[in-house]
C-alpha cells in the first residue's frame, strides 16, 4: 500500500466519522521558540491551552514535521528520519476515550475493501498507564484499560507503564492527561519478547492521548501537581504514517518506503553501486534519501539556504546531502536531479512541489555550486590541520581551527566534526561554540535590545483568554475603548504609574501591529488625565494586539476609558509603500518570470525592500523596466480593493501568497486594477495607486543562495532622493565644465586617465627600488659566517618589497645570505628571503619573520626561502632590524 493511499485512507475514515480535513500547515512555524512543527499537534496547541477557539469540534490532519535532533542518527536507524508525517485526529471537548479507542482498532485491523489498513490484530500490543505511579491515578488509566478490554485485547497485550511513557503534558502548568500508545510486534528475528527492550521489535505506530486535567506545576515528566479535571476532555492522536508505510509495504526501514527509496535507487547509479551490498555506503545512501526529500519539503514551504535559523537548517541538509554523495564517488551537481526525483513521489499528496519546483530547483543549484567551491577549498585547509593536529600528537581539533574554517571558508562545524570523526579526531566544539558567542555578540550588540521588555507567553496567553482583539483600523483611524489588559516586566498588573513602559491590551483598537513586513502604527492612547506614547504594537500570540507604550501623564489602570488614535501621516506614509510592495511584485512577475516569487519583505513609511526567489540578478537594463513599470502602474491610479473570501476561493482566483505562512479559512484578498495585482495581505494600503507619487529602485542585491533582493524610496523620499542626485549632476558637471549628458563619458575619461598615471608610478617606483639593490648588497655585513642585509624602506610596500627582497637575495651570492627588508612607517611591513646555503645552516625566513614581526606588535609567516609578515608600532623599526642581527650572532 503506497503512503499516499495510506495517508488518504486516513483522512476518509475520519471524515467518515464527522471531523474536519484541515490541511497540513506548513512546516514553517509561527511560534518563535520553535523553528518548525516538529509533531502533529503543534499547529493545534493553540486550541488545546484555550488561548483561541477551536474552530472545529472534531479535526483531522496529516501533518508535515521537521525535526533534526537526532539528525546524526538518520541512515543508522530503521526509524529516523528529518521529515515525517503525523496522522492526526483531534477532539476539543466532543469525543473521548470511549470513541477514539474502537475507532483507533477499527482502522489499523478493519478489511482493506473497506478503506482501512488491515493490520494483523495479533500483532498488536497496547500500553496504558498503570496503577501507583500518581496520586490521581492510584489504580492507573482504568477506564482506557477497559476499554481496550472490551473490544477483545487480552490483558497479556496491554501493558502497564509509568507518566514517564504512558502521560502527556507540554512541560509547563496547562492541559494533560494519560495517554495509550500502540506498538506493532515485528517478529522474534528483530529482538525478545520484551516491549521495554527497544523498538525494533515492537515498533510504537499510533498514540492517543487523553487531556483529561489541568496541571498547576510541572517539575518534570513524572512530577508534576493536577488542580483540576478539564471544563472539556479533549483527544490528541499522532501516528506516524512513515511507520505504517513501511510495516505495510514489507520494508525494513522507513528510507525504503515508495516516498524515499527512488532517491537512494537514484544515487546507487550515480555512484556505481548497488544498494544492500555495503552497510557503509548504504548509511551514506540513506541519508541522501531521507536529506533531499526533507529539503525539497522545506524549500517548497518558502526556507531558502543560509546562515540563520531555518535556513541553517536547509543549508545543513543539503551539505550533508552533497558531503554523502561525495564519500561515494560522485562529484557531479546532482542536487536538482535527485530533487526531482522526490518531487515526482511526494507530489501525489503535496502539489505544491510541482508548482514550486522552477523556484526550488534553481535555489538548490545555486546551493550545490556554492558549497562545491566551498568543498574544495575548506577539505584542503582541513586537511592541512588535521597534519598539524597528528604532527602535534593531538587527538582534538582545536576550537580555533575549527573556527578559522568556519570563519573564512564557510566551513560547517558539524561537516568539521563528521571529517575529523572519520580522521579518529575529536572537535573541541566547546571551544568552538565560545568563540562563535564572542563573534555573534561583537556583532549583535547594538541589535541585542531591539524589541526589549517581551512579557512571557503565560501572559500573554491568560489576556488572550478573555478574548480576541478587533482590528477597526481599515476603515478607522480611532476608537474609543477599555483598557483590557496590562503587563510590565513580563508579570499581569493592575496599573502602571506615569513614566513607566507597560504592554497594553485593548478590546478594539485602530493601531496595526507589524505584521506581513509592514512596520506598527505610530500613535497615541489619552483618556481623563492620561497620555500614552505608542511605542510599538505586536501580536505575540494569534488573534491578541499588543500595544507597548510609555505613560507620558496620569496613571494606566484596568477598566480605564480611553481613546486610541492612529498618526494619520505615518500611516499614509506606511500603506504608500505597503501598497508599493504590491506593485514591485506585480512587476518583477512581469519582467523576471512567473518564479519570482515572494521570498521576503520590509517596509515603513518611505521606504521598502522586497526579496524574490532568482537564480541570477537582475540587469541594468531589467531594473530600468521594473522601475518604469512601477511608475505607471503608479501613474495610472489604479484602485486598490480588498475583500474578505474563502482561502480556497482566493487561491482558484490566483491570489498569490507567501510561502510558509499559515492563513485562516477566511483571508483577506487585495487586488491593484483586478488581477494585475492579486496577493493575500492583512496590511493597510492606499486608496488609489496614484496616493504613492513616485518610486525609484535603489538596487539589487543577493541575500542568499536563489534570493535576490531590490530596494526602493516612495513618495516624498523618492523625490527627495532624485533631488540629491540632480544635484549631484549639475555640480559635477559644473566642475568638469560639461553639459550633463557629457558628464559620464568625461568621468570615464578621467578614470582611464589616472589608471595610466598610476601604472607609470607603479613602474617607477619599482624601478626605483630595483636600482638600489646594488647598494644594498655591496652594504651587506656579515654576522657568524653569513651575509645579511638589513635595511629599512619607507617608500617600498607590497609586491615592490617583496620584489626588491628576491633581487638582493639573488645578488647574494652562492654562501649563506639572510635579507630582511622593513617598508613603510606607521603599520610597516616585513619580507625575510634566505639563501639556500642559509637555509642548510638552519636559518629559516618564517621562524625569523615571526620573530622580528613580534618586535613590531605583529605577526608573519611563511615558507623557509621567504616569508612576510607585518606590525602596527613603526617606532620600532630599528629595533626589529637588530633582532634580525641579534638572532644570527646567537
Amino acid at each position: 500500500m503506497k503512503t499516499a493511499e495510506i495517508r488518504q485512507r486516513y483522512l476518509d475514515f475520519f471524515a467518515r466519522h464527522g471531523h474536519a480535513v484541515v490541511p497540513s500547515a506548513p512546516l514553517i512555524h509561527s511560534d518563535p521558540n520553535l523553528l518548525f512543527v516538529v509533531a502533529g499537534m503543534v499547529p493545534m496547541v493553540p486550541y488545546f491551552t484555550g488561548a483561541e477557539p477551536a474552530p472545529w469540534k472534531r479535526a483531522v490532519s496529516v501533518q508535515k514535521c521537521i525535526r533534526t535532533l537526532d539528525i546524526e542518527e538518520v541512515g543508522k536507524t530503521t526509524r529516523h528520519g528529518t521529515f515525517f508525517q503525523m496522522l492526526g485526529n483531534f477532539s476539543f471537548g466532543d469525543y473521548f476515550k470511549a470513541e477514539v479507542i474502537p475507532w483507533t482498532w477499527e482502522f489499523l485491523t478493519g478489511s482493506v475493501e473497506d478503506g482501512n489498513l488491515g493490520f494483523d490484530g495479533d500483532r498488536l500490543y497496547v500500553s496504558v498507564l498503570g496503577p501507583g505511579h500518581h496520586p490521581s491515578y492510584p489504580d492507573g488509566d482504568v477506564e482506557a484499560r477497559e476499554i481496550w478490554r472490551s473490544i477483545g485485547l487480552p490483558d497479556e497485550r496491554i501493558v502497564s507503564r509509568n507518566l514517564t511513557e504512558n502521560y502527556w503534558h507540554m512541560g509547563v502548568p496547562g492541559p494533560g492527561g494519560p495517554d495509550s500508545e500502540i506498538f506493532y510486534d515485528r517478529g522474534p528475528e528483530y529482538g525478545p519478547a520484551d516491549l521495554d527492550a527497544g523498538e525494533d521489535r515492537y515498533l510504537e505506530i499510533w498514540n492517543n492521548v487523553f487531556q483529561q486535567e489541568e496541571l498547576s506545576a510541572v517539575r518534570g515528566k513524572d512530577d508534576f501537581d493536577v488542580a483540576r479535571p478539564l471544563p472539556s476532555k479533549n483527544i490528541d492522536t499522532g501516528a506516524g504514517l512513515e511507520r505504517m508505510a513501511y510495516l505495510l509495504q514489507g520494508k525494513n526501514n522507513l528510507y525504503e518506503i515508495d516516498e524515499v527509496f527512488p532517491v537512494v535507487q537514484r544515487s546507487a547509479e550515480l555512484a556505481g553501486i548497488s544498494y544492500g551490498d555495503r552497510e557503509e555506503a548504504d548509511v551514506q545512501l540513506r541519508v541522501v534519501g531521507d536529506h533531499v526529500r526533507s529539503a525539497l519539503m522545506l524549500m517548497t514551504d518558502g526556507v531558502t539556504p543560509g546562515n540563520e535559523a531555518r535556513s541553517y537548517v536547509l543549508r545543513r541538509l543539503l551539505r550533508r546531502t552533497v558531503r554523502s554523495l561525495r564519500l561515494l564517488g560522485v562529484t557531479d551537481a546532482v542536487l536538482p536531479e535527485l530533487l526531482q526525483v522526490s518531487r515526482d513521489v511526494m507530489s501525489a499528496s503535496y502539489p505544491d512541489v510541482l508548482t514550486q519546483w522552477e523556484r526550488v530547483s534553481s535555489a538548490a543549484a545555486a546551493e550545490e555550486q556554492a558549497f562545491t567551491r566551498t568543498l574544495d577549498a575548506g577539505t584542503q585547509i582541513f586537511d592541512t590541520a588535521v597534519r598539524q593536529t597528528l604532527q602535534e600528537s593531538g587527538s582534538t581539533l582545536t576550537g580555533e581551527r575549527a573556527f578559522a574554517l568556519h570563519d573564512t571558508y564557510g566551513f560547517p562545524i558539524e561537516l568539521t566534526v563528521e571529517m575529523a570523526q572519520e580522521q579518529g579526531l575529536e572537535v573541541d566544539t566547546e571551544a568552538f561554540r565560545s568563540l562563535m558567542t564572542e563573534q555573534r555578540e561583537r556583532a549583535k550588540a547594538d541589535a541585542r535590545a531591539k524589541k526589549g521588555g517581551a512579557a512571557s507567553v503565560e501572559a500573554y496567553r491568560e489576556l488572550r483568554g478573555q478574548g480576541e482583539t478587533t482590528f477597526v483600523g481599515y476603515t478607522d483611524l480611532v476608537a474609543d475603548t477599555t483598557v483590557a489588559g496590562l503587563i510590565v516586566d513580563g508579570q499581569v498588573v493592575d496599573r502602571v504609574p506615569a513614566g513607566q513602559v507597560a504592554e497594553l491590551v485593548l478590546p478594539v483598537t485602530p493601531l496595526y501591529a507589524e505584521a506581513g513586513g509592514q512596520d506598527a502604527d505610530a500613535g497615541q492612547i489619552t483618556g481623563d488625565g492620561l497620555a500614552l506614547e505608542v511605542l510599538d504594537v505586536q501580536r505575540p500570540v494569534p488573534g491578541l494586539v499588543v500595544h507597548q507604550v510609555r505613560v507620558d501623564a496620569g496613571e494606566l489602570h484596568l477598566g480605564q476609558q480611553v481613546h486610541a488614535a492612529v498618526d494619520p501621516q505615518a500611516r499614509l506614509a506606511a500603506s504608500r509603500a505597503h501598497t508599493a510592495t504590491h506593485i514591485i511584485h506585480a512587476a518583477l512577475r512581469q519582467v523576471v518570470g512567473p518564479n519570482a516569487l515572494q521570498a521576503g519583505s520590509y517596509n515603513k513609511p518611505g521606504y521598502l525592500r522586497f526579496d524574490f526567489n532568482a537564480s541570477e540578478g537582475l540587469s541594468a537594463d531589467m531594473r530600468a523596466e521594473i522601475e518604469g513599470i512601477s511608475n505607471e502602474a503608479i501613474g495610472a491610479d489604479y484602485a486598490v480593493t480588498d475583500q474578505q473570501l474563502p482561502l480556497s476561493e482566493a487561491k482558484e482566483r490566483g491570489a498569490m501568497a507567501m510561502f510558509g505562512e499559515k492563513y485562516p479559512p477566511i483571508v483577506r484578498m487585495v487586488e491593484l486594477n483586478g488581477p494585475w495585482s492579486r496577493e493575500l495581505c492583512g496590511g493597510t494600503h492606499v486608496e488609489r495607486t496614484a496616493q504613492i507619487g513616485l518610486l525609484s529602485l535603489l538596487g539589487e542585491s543577493s541575500v542568499g543562495a536563489g534570493v535576490r533582493r531590490v530596494e526602493a524610496l516612495v513618495s516624498k523620499e523618492a523625490f527627495q532622493q532624485l533631488a540629491a542626485e540632480r544635484a549631484l549632476v549639475a555640480n559635477l558637471s559644473g566642475m568638469l565644465k560639461v553639459q550633463p549628458d557629457q558628464l559620464a563619458e568625461r568621468i570615464e575619461k578621467l578614470v582611464t586617465d589616472l589608471k595610466s598615471a598610476e601604472r607609470t608610478i607603479a613602474q617607477a617606483q619599482k624601478d626605483q627600488a630595483l636600482a638600489a639593490v646594488p647598494t644594498l648588497v655591496a652594504a651587506a655585513e656579515e654576522i657568524n659566517g653569513v651575509r645579511l642585509v638589513a635595511s629599512h624602506q619607507p617608500q617600498v610596500t607590497g609586491n615592490d618589497l617583496r620584489g626588491m627582497a628576491t633581487a638582493v637575495r639573488d645578488q647574494l651570492g652562492q654562501g649563506p645570505g639572510v635579507v630582511a627588508l622593513i617598508g613603510g612607517q606607521d603599520k610597516p611591513q616585513l619580507v625575510v628571503a634566505t639563501t639556500a646555503a642559509a637555509r642548510e645552516q638552519g636559518w629559516k625566513a618564517g621562524d625569523l619573520v615571526r620573530d622580528v614581526a613580534a618586535v613590531l606588535g605583529g605577526r608573519g609567516g611563511g615558507k623557509p626561502d621567504l616569508a612576510q609578515g607585518g606590525g602596527t608600532d613603526g617606532t620600532k623599526i630599528p629595533d626589529a632590524l637588530a633582532a634580525v642581527r641579534t638572532a644570527l650572532a646567537g
